[in-house]
């Protein structure tokens, strides 16, 4: 059997092509094998995009470390339809600490915020 793309001859019970990987026989997953520099992630593993944490951390902690938190969460999905997947991984784990220091600066300033206004409120009981 011929494959139709690149014309490699493969044995006829062949599943895909030797040569590019394409799928050579109806009812078999469309999915690329040995196809030189994609990187399939396992089978059964998600990479997560962060995205929910992303937006939550910068509308209620801190706006400027939120946005590249967003930006890298947006990132991930993309890569991972390109076959990027240890871009997807990079972008997944750079989403997770700005969502992270965003998330502490924010805590840190409420925090702080209500020190200052308890230290105000024992100075107005004096």
């Amino acid at each position: 059997m011929f494959c139709p793309q690149c014309g490699a001859n493969n044995a006829d019970t062949a599943a895909v092509c030797v040569q590019c990987g394409r799928v050579l026989q109806a009812g078999t997953p469309a999915t690329p094998l040995n196809v030189p520099g994609v990187v399939m992630p396992p089978a059964g593993t998600t990479v997560p995009n962060y995205l929910v944490f992303a937006i939550l951390t910068t509308v209620f902690c801190c706006l400027p470390t939120g946005i590249p938190a967003i930006i890298y969460a947006a990132q991930v999905n993309g890569k991972l339809l390109a076959g990027d997947y240890a871009g997807a991984q990079a972008a997944s784990n750079n989403a997770k600490i700005w969502c992270w220091v965003s998330f502490g600066i924010g805590l840190f300033g409420s925090l702080f915020w209500i020190l200052i206004a308890g230290a105000g409120m024992l100075r107005h009981l004096r």
